[in-house]
């Protein structure tokens, strides 16, 4: 191992629990090892238990899963009242300690006015008949209660109620019992969540949201006073040496309602600010907190607390690093925490741990990879949010999630076996085929090496003299260094295998090729528009594979993900990007985290690049564009140059038969997670 992640592999104490190395496994949605959120309600989940194991027997240092409701979402069972799960999870803990991590159980008290209330959902909520009916299934007014009434993060047409004070005596009774029934199955330690976030407790402490004027309001003691109680009521239950983290926001990063502020930006702060940051921190540590795990942000500001491509790389570590001067206790930091920074601020006393939470869904293994000096072969988190947290919100719309991918969080669009183990896994195949795979882009080269693990001999056919596809130029953006590394990992991990690799080779008959399994991966073209002049504009491929350049002035047609991404691209570059959308929001897509969408949106906002939505392109003139507004009347947009991001079509060489596959966008166009996924959905059926 490189020395210059020697910090990293030092012990250290929360409390009297020593921990053996300063990598923490940080939770995430869905990681639960109390499966909250299913129909069948709570119980042990024995498939994050072994995802957990399996990470466990990688070298992590401290694994805090995912939150736990103290309150079934589902039939509304207190978590104290289960005791089976406890039993189950004693069991659990034995083997967890015998690879010498030790685990933390993080227990929330809700989400109050940031509950993820989805479209299927909200209109039962809305109507009070339908809402009694569902009550003894899920209380919608309990999951979305908060300090005082305000509008849901997720449907802003939905006024959450406040919680009253018998309610929140009955959750601090519920962490006491809870974190006592972990403590007597030997679970490490607790972590409350969260005075993080924008989550209930984080409400509560924030005077933007907390207009209460009863003891739980008002004051900064007052509005402190739930998170205090909490660890209080704990440590009573368990004793004084029981370590109880804190989830924890050092500023919440808020211009205002569904509104955050940008790296480096100055602005007001309505949420928490540093000043009083400072404060909080220290009044928390003297109540019983024995570690912050800290980062920024909250739903409003949801970029902060899941970081995005768009955001820099070790996005937190300046102002976590600033609040540790404040308290005395240990402070780890997330945020795209890269080993090498993350070990040098270890080194240099600024925090005690680096928090990483997706990367470890992309590749189980990466901790014991760094340690043998195999850092290529990681397989790195894109920061893509579509298998593990695709919630997804636009104008007037709730989190337009699936249910079944709400009840479905922590999987990986680059991984599929992550939180899914029943149902994508390798196996030797009952008989060695030859599989011929059409199409070097991503879905091509997943299905090639799945193949050939799975014992098929595999032939590759690319068109071209570079594998990646599509994805290429997907990855151009100078913010997209992990989707370039990508594609180097899928090279390298090619050349591990028997895999024939053929390029510059165009394949028009499948025929030809006598495989006995063919799998069509050749991708989509772009959509062309009736519009005069159209044919004058750049297409968004061209542009971003620098094909063809552009002038200062910019109007990109389709404001999709492809288009803003494009039209942040330029901002950052210097020129001057307009965008032009049908839809009545950008990014309005189904799967597409909110932290992703929020952030452009937002950065486009704050830096002012104009945002023409409902509407049209009728005409690409020579030095403008003509567009009809949602009031019917035209006007023109001066411009340098036009790029037309309206989206692709699938280009498949040959139609899906009894031994053809036609896989990834050349079947439908979708994102990357379709794309792997499907190549697994098919493979493993060869």
């Amino acid at each position: 191992m490189n020395n210059k992640y020697d910090a990293l592999f030092t012990p250290w104490n929360i409390g009297k629990i020593e921990i053996k190395n300063r990598i923490v496994l940080c939770p995430m949605g869905g990681t639960s090892l109390f499966g909250w959120f299913e129909l069948g309600g709570c119980h042990f989940d024995k498939e994050a238990a072994n995802f957990f194991l399996e990470r466990a027997k990688n070298n992590v240092g401290l694994i805090i899963p995912g939150i736990a409701p103290l309150r079934d979402t589902f039939w509304g069972k207190w978590l104290w009242q289960n005791p089976k799960m406890f039993e189950e999870l004693k069991v659990f803990m034995d083997e967890i300690h015998k690879t010498g991590a030790k685990l933390f159980i993080q227990l929330t008290a809700g989400m109050g006015r940031s509950w993820a209330i989805t479209e299927l959902v909200a209109p039962l909520h809305k109507n009070k008949f339908t809402r009694a009916l569902i009550k003894p299934i899920i209380d919608t007014s309990h999951e979305l209660a908060c300090p005082s009434p305000q509008p849901s993060r997720w449907a802003h047409d939905i006024e959450c109620p406040e919680m009253t004070v018998e309610q929140i005596h009955e959750i601090i009774e519920a962490f006491a019992k809870t974190a006592k029934l972990c403590r007597d199955a030997g679970v490490d330690g607790v972590e409350v969540h969260a005075v993080h976030e924008g989550y209930l407790l984080d409400q509560f402490s924030i005077a933007f949201f907390n207009k209460r004027t009863d003891e739980y309001g008002g004051s900064f003691e007052n509005r402190y006073r739930f998170a205090v109680e909490v660890v209080s009521a704990i440590k009573e239950a368990c004793g004084e040496d029981f370590p109880v983290s804190l989830r924890y926001s050092v500023e919440s990063k808020m211009k205002g309602f569904c509104e955050g502020a940008m790296p480096g930006e100055e602005y007001t702060e309505v949420g928490r600010n540093m000043e009083e940051s400072e404060k909080a921190a220290k009044y928390l540590q003297d109540a019983g907190y024995d570690m912050l795990n800290a980062d920024n942000g909250t739903y409003d500001s949801w970029y902060w607390a899941h970081p995005p491509m768009y955001m820099p790389q070790n996005c937190n570590l300046e102002d976590v690093a600033h609040i540790k001067q404040f308290v005395d206790i240990p402070v780890v930091c997330a945020g795209r925490m890269e080993p090498d920074v993350g070990a040098q601020a270890v080194a240099n006393g600024k925090i005690d741990a680096v928090g990483v939470a997706r990367q470890f869904l992309t590749d189980p293994q990466w901790i014991t990879k760094l340690i043998e000096d195999r850092l290529e072969d990681i397989k790195p988190c894109i920061c893509c949010h579509a298998g593990c947290f695709n919630f997804s919100s636009s104008k007037g719309h709730a989190n337009t999630q699936d249910l079944t991918d709400t009840m479905g969080l922590a999987r990986c669009a680059l991984n599929p076996e992550t939180m899914q183990s029943k149902k994508y896994y390798v196996a030797p195949a009952k008989k060695a085929k030859t599989v011929a795979v059409i199409g070097g882009g991503i879905g091509g080269m997943e299905a090639a090496i799945l193949a050939a693990k799975r014992g098929h001999k595999v032939t590759l056919y690319e068109k071209s003299d570079r594998l990646g596809g599509v994805f290429i130029a997907a990855a151009a953006p100078s913010f997209k260094e992990k989707d370039r590394d990508l594609i180097a990992w899928y090279i390298r991990e090619l050349s591990k295998y028997p895999i024939e690799v053929k390029m510059n080779t165009a394949v028009t008959d499948v025929k030809s090729l006598n495989a006995d399994e063919v799998i069509v991966a050749t991708g989509a073209v772009a959509k062309s528009i009736p519009v005069k002049g159209a044919d004058t504009a750049v297409e968004a491929i061209d542009f971003l594979l620098g094909n063809k350049t552009v002038g200062d002035r910019v109007v990109i047609v389709g404001g999709g993900l492809t288009g803003c991404e494009i039209a942040y691209e330029l901002y950052l570059q210097g020129k001057k990007p307009t965008i032009v959308e049908m839809q009545d929001d950008l990014i309005t897509g189904k799967g597409i985290c909110l932290a992703n969408t929020s952030f452009l949106r937002d950065f486009f906002k704050t830096n002012q690049v104009p945002v023409h939505l409902e509407t049209a392109l009728c005409c690409v003139n020579d030095g403008s564009v003509t567009v009809r507004g949602k009031d019917g009347n035209t006007f023109d947009i001066d411009t340098d140059s036009v790029i037309l991001s309206i989206g692709y079509n699938p280009a498949p060489v040959a139609k899906k038969s009894k031994h053809v596959h036609v896989i990834g966008d050349a079947c439908k166009v979708g994102n990357l997670r379709n794309v792997i996924w499907q190549a697994w959905d098919v493979v493993m059926k060869l």
